[in-house]
């Protein structure tokens, strides 16, 4: 049932938002719903229950007879608001898929599939042509993403201490139009931008715990992941058409004319035996300088800092709800990019900030030798423009993570 779900909602639009017609579109972390859940944390986060991509330092954490499956979901309700007009729009995603093991007492192993970025929108603008009767009509339409299939390597270089890396195939095509419909019913004019992506992206990690007593410990975790320009290609143009026949007026194509940023990031989680996880974490993005449809004026330096905690009553309780992981979390960001007005004075303006809250639930699904997870995450996401009266988001968000975690490598004594 859950994975007929996941293919309802990759056929549909993950997002339906008019700030994605910018940039790379809406920007994904590399979280999966139980780190969703805490906020989004994850540089420091060890555990031997969920595979986390945020930090590869992290894969040396899984237990040596387990195999790890992981696959997420989300289904979102966005509220838009803009003056007074006032509208809503409903998606779902099929977020990632990921597995994990250990080759080596020292090495931890993952693979998956996560998305990178998202863009999906679909408005549009009526207004009089001056000194006639007749109107135009703008719609604005796009869609597609980049998405990424990693692997990566945990290696523990002493018992506290781990590194890892990360290496992407970094892929997809983002498609951007305009449509030009005059009210009189004569020939429409539709401009297109198609952007297609093949490149790389790399990213490392470190972790170091230092036990303070018998039940404490506290955990360092940083990252950093290689900013460079994108392998693509730009193809642009303007067609004409009669509604039956359609003629290219224009066309031109341009490569590598966009970029991703270097971003820093660092964690420290305090755990108190099994029981009690609580992480902040800090990200600073350098997207100033990076290219955007060959311009390097239209991004802006972005920081995230999050904040999150974990809570399992008793690890072997007799009552279930004791074994439960309950969470929470929250976190603010700035934008990565700069959008225009309608002022002729102020012709790009910071993009919209952002502050969302979370909770959720680990829902053990034990039996026999398995441990498995069902992570359930609700989450509200508040997007505020920079400039008064422009486009404002309420998100509200249902995330759905079910981990297989199996026991795969044990011999048994008797079979």
């Amino acid at each position: 049932m859950f994975l007929a779900v996941c293919a309802d909602a990759w056929s549909q639009a993950s997002t339906n938002s008019p700030y994605t017609r910018y940039g790379l579109g809406d920007m994904s972390e590399p979280v999966f719903a139980n780190n969703a859940a805490m906020g989004g944390v994850g540089y420091a986060l060890r555990t031997d229950q969920h595979i986390n991509p945020m930090n590869p330092a992290s894969y040396t954490a899984v237990d040596s007879l387990s195999f790890m499956f992981d696959t997420g979901m989300t289904l979102k309700s966005s509220n838009f608001q803009e003056g007074n007009y006032k509208s809503n729009a409903k998606n779902g995603s099929f977020d990632y898929l990921a597995m994990q093991f250990r080759l080596h007492p020292r090495v931890g192993v993952a693979i998956g599939y996560i998305p990178f970025s998202t863009v999906g929108y679909n408005f549009s603008r009526t207004e009089a042509i001056e000194g006639s009767d007749v109107t135009n009509t703008n719609n604005f339409y796009g869609d597609g993403g980049l998405q990424q299939i990693f692997g990566g390597l945990g290696f523990k270089i002493v018992d506290n201490l781990s590194v890892g890396a990360n290496i992407a195939y970094l892929y997809g095509k983002i498609n951007h139009q305009t449509t030009a419909s005059p009210s009189d019913g004569g020939d429409q004019y539709i401009k297109y931008d198609q952007t297609s992506v093949s490149s790389y992206n790399a990213n490392f990690g470190l972790q170091y715990t230092q036990q303070l007593d018998k039940n404490n410990s506290l955990t360092l975790g940083i990252a950093y992941t290689m900013g460079h320009v994108l392998n693509s290609k730009d193809t642009r143009g303007t067609q004409v058409t009669n509604g039956s026949t359609y003629s290219v007026v224009d066309q031109s194509s341009s490569e590598n004319s966009y970029g991703i940023p270097h971003t820093f990031g660092g964690g420290l989680a305090w755990k108190y035996k099994k029981n009690l996880t609580v992480e902040a974490d800090y990200t600073l993005q350098k997207w100033e300088g990076v290219k955007c449809d060959n311009r390097t004026d239209r991004y802006m330096n972005r920081s995230k800092i999050a904040l999150g905690a974990e809570l399992m009553p008793k690890e072997f309780g007799r009552s279930y709800l004791s074994r439960i992981k309950y969470r929470i979390g929250a976190y603010y960001s700035t934008p990565y990019l700069k959008t225009p007005t309608t002022d002729p004075h102020s012709a790009w303006v910071d993009g919209p900030k952002e502050f969302g809250v979370s909770a959720g639930f680990g829902l053990p699904l034990n039996l026999y030798q398995r441990n498995s997870v069902l992570s359930i995450t609700g989450q509200y996401v508040r997007v505020s423009p920079s400039v008064k009266g422009l486009l404002s988001e309420n998100r509200f968000m249902i995330k759905l993570g079910l981990t297989f975690n199996e026991t795969w490598f044990m011999k048994w004594r008797v079979n």
